[in-house]
């Protein structure tokens, strides 16, 4: 998903990346146990760090695991993590577990996504609310944002778009901070750029809804006349020791109404 320079040698690496995390060299010095001067001769070239200082420095600056394959290279290691296929029987039982919490949440909506927001897996819920969107949105590879933002994706049926589409927007722009990958960035521009469905002609207006006591921000969409309310939940693997499981984010909805939870469990009967 992300393409980085190794060229520019690990010194330079690490340096923008304890820029970009706002740390002075003491401060990571502090946390990695060792020191100013020791940083300063690694980020000017003058020191070549050891392999378990370059993965002790990435854990303290929260680099994502792919990048830390790309500073061990820059410093002359070999990668530490895999990028193993999903279809690899290595992966058999993640793809079984995962497979198995998308079924047993249903019959509310669940998907995993990768680090560029391709869906890995839906379960039923999610399907239900992409009920009537265009085929050409629905070709494999699906994208949990185009389907979401396009106008003609479930934006129209989003009835607090605006509010919705900034949170979504917002995700990524934190994302791309973090990952600085030139493919997010693509489909941020990309998505971002959408315009904002308007109502069609003869349309009434969206009344007003009433203040919710919500404890998150709602994703409010119609499903056949009925608006249902979700607050969404994102879930990652702790300590990933694989670039691909490293970039896979499980999302829940959870029905933030009993209007909502009482329509999806008649659909399910």
């Amino acid at each position: 998903m992300t393409t980085v320079a190794v060229d520019q040698g690990v010194g330079t690496l690490l340096r923008g990346w304890r820029e970009q995390r706002r740390l002075s060299q003491l401060e990571l010095a502090l946390r990695a146990d060792s020191s100013a001067r020791h940083i300063s001769f690694i980020e000017t070239g003058r020191s070549r760090p050891s392999e378990e200082m370059v993965l002790r420095l990435a854990e303290h600056l929260d680099v994502p695991v792919r990048e830390r394959n790309a500073l061990l290279l820059a410093a002359g290691y070999a990668p530490q993590y895999a990028e193993t296929s999903l279809d690899d029987p290595a992966l058999g039982a993640l793809r079984e577990g995962i497979g198995q919490l998308l079924a047993g949440y249903e019959p509310y909506p669940a998907l995993v996504v990768d680090g560029s927001y391709t869906v890995i897996a839906a379960n039923r819920g999610i399907m239900m609310l992409l009920d009537g969107v265009p085929e050409h949105l629905l070709a494999p590879p699906l994208n949990a944002m185009r389907l979401t933002l396009h106008p003609e994706g479930l934006a129209p049926r989003i009835r607090n778009l605006p509010e919705w589409r900034g949170h979504l927007l917002a995700q990524m722009e934190r994302q791309i901070a973090l990952a600085r990958s030139p493919v997010l960035r693509a489909l941020y521009d990309e998505v971002a750029a959408y315009p904002v469905p308007e109502p069609g002609p003869g349309e009434a207006p969206r009344p007003e809804d009433p203040p919710y006591p919500y404890f998150a921000l709602p994703l409010q969409v119609e499903h056949d006349g009925q608006v249902l309310s979700f607050v969404s939940s994102i879930s990652t693997f702790n300590t990933p020791m694989d670039v691909t499981v490293a970039e896979l984010a499980i999302e829940t909805f959870l029905p933030a109404d009993p209007a909502t939870v009482k329509y999806l469990r008649s659909l399910s009967v």
